[in-house]
């Protein structure tokens, strides 16, 4: 059973609450997922060594608790900013698959051969 379109007093009614809690979290995976991508790159490239925190995963696990900081850092910036706003959802949906993409482009092998 289709539900019926939402009333233009009911989408006015959503538009004052604030979205800016849930779209720096969103944005925050986005960073988090790019850190992740460039600490591998700059690792692969030689510039970068992460400490290996846990012997076993090597230098990964180094790389993976400083991209987890890196999203939380980014996280509560963006949440202190915005927790209260209404922020455009589209760019920051928009900037998220771009970092997110450029983050997963950068944990691949062909890109790290290129260096």
């Amino acid at each position: 059973m289709a539900s019926a379109p939402a009333s233009s007093a009911a989408r006015a009614d959503h538009q004052g609450i604030p979205n800016g809690a849930a779209l720096a979290a969103v944005l925050a995976a986005g960073v988090g997922s790019f850190a992740m991508g460039l600490f591998v790159v700059l690792n692969e490239a030689g510039l970068f060594a992460a400490p290996a925190l846990y012997a076993p995963a090597g230098g990964l696990s180094g790389r993976a608790i400083l991209a987890c900081v890196t999203w939380l850092i980014a996280w509560a910036i963006l949440h202190a900013r915005w927790k209260s706003r209404q922020v455009e959802s589209r760019a920051v949906l928009l900037a998220t698959l771009v970092l997110t993409g450029l983050g997963l482009l950068g944990t691949f092998p062909p890109l790290w051969e290129l260096f």
